[in-house]
């Protein structure tokens, strides 16, 4: 197939490239290549890609000097113009929608830039696939859509409509609009509400990068709500294995039903049909900061010195993922021990960095 992959610089851009070029797809990664994290690391992926970012020009395709079948090109997902040009262009199969932008501390104090990437952005990426006629649009959300919820794990059949903070309310807003146009349209979506990933190569943002960095340096970690939080730890390679599956498999039009109903019409929560799908993708196994750090000073042979501190605004104190719709209808389930993870990711830090 050949395959949009946006976000193509990132963390789970990257390791999606890299497993479906291995198993031939052609594929065209874009990018905006923005500072939010160290630009550094988003040419390392590019480079292990085959794309000299010294050539790269905002708006040209560059052809892979390693890779058969990969082409990158530097261009923002608000670029209208610049979007509406390249489906046209390129007559994409599948698209898969990981641009955006991440985080939740810093949406509190740059909202433009959630509003542009993760609205504007997305718009322009739905626009495309309606217009070219995409077989299936695979797009990223986020555990964050389920903000404090008090029900244990967070189910697909769970209310998503009180988030807190606006990168989960942009994301809430993505599944919204996929619906629109899948129901309008009849484009094929799938949302994949990621759960928490970590592993080589990560995004430095992240707290398992923070705390590996500052162990390895000597200095103090932050510990936010003292330890206590809960998380769905979930680890690259298992992220990817669920989002090829999930490529591979097609949604057809159907009713919103409830969760494990059998398609009768009791079992309908709307009347909109459309050929739409969304799947939580994480470990099934939340474990507490703490242990996370724990594990984290076993792989780095350290000790961390912590700050303590309550809980930040717009965290929440658990994430724990109901998988059982991606058991049912992919077969997979992700199972890669936190111990394991962090290992593989600390290995990778002290080559990548020369600790």
């Amino acid at each position: 197939m050949k395959i949009l992959i946006t976000g193509g610089a990132g963390f789970i851009g990257y390791f999606l490239s890299l497993s479906l070029l291995a198993r031939g797809d052609e594929l065209v990664g874009i990018d905006n290549l923005n500072d939010y994290y160290d630009v550094a690391l988003k040419h390392a992926r590019l480079r292990e890609l085959g794309i000299d970012s010294s050539a790269l020009v905002p708006g040209k395709l560059l052809t892979s000097s390693s890779q058969p079948g990969y082409r990158f090109m530097q261009l923002d997902l608000a670029d209208r113009d610049g979007m509406a040009r390249l489906f046209q262009e390129q007559g994409f199969d599948v698209v898969v929608n990981l641009g955006a932008q991440a985080g939740v501390r810093y949406s509190i104090d740059n909202p433009s830039s959630y509003v542009d990437a993760n609205l504007v952005g997305f718009a322009n990426v739905l626009e495309g696939c309606r217009q070219s006629q995409v077989k299936h649009l695979v797009y990223a959300s986020s555990s964050s859509v389920y903000g404090m919820n008090v029900k244990q794990p967070f189910s697909l059949d769970d209310r998503v409509d009180y988030p807190i903070s606006l990168y989960a309310a942009t994301k809430k807003s993505n599944e919204m609009m996929a619906h629109a146009y899948s129901h309008l349209f009849q484009i094929p979506t799938t949302g994949l509400r990621f759960f928490t990933v970590y592993g080589p190569f990560g995004r430095p943002d992240m707290a398992y990068y923070k705390f590996t960095k500052a162990i390895f340096e000597g200095k103090p970690i932050d510990v936010y709500n003292h330890g206590e939080m809960q998380r769905d730890f979930t680890y690259i390679d298992d992220i990817i294995e669920g989002v090829v599956r999930v490529i591979d498999r097609i949604p057809t039009i159907s009713y919103p039903l409830r969760q494990g109903g059998r398609g009768l019409e009791g079992d309908r929560i709307s009347n909109a049909p459309a050929p739409y799908k969304l799947y939580n993708i994480g470990n099934n196994q939340p474990v507490t900061l703490r242990s996370f750090i724990d594990a984290i000073e076993n792989a780095c042979g350290r000790k961390a010195v912590e700050n303590s501190l309550p809980m930040q605004a717009g965290d929440v104190p658990i994430t724990y993922a109901d998988v059982d719709d991606l058991i049912a209808d992919t077969g997979f389930k992700p199972a890669t021990t936190v111990e394991d993870g962090i290992e593989r990711f600390v290995r990778w830090y002290r080559d990548y960095y020369r600790v």
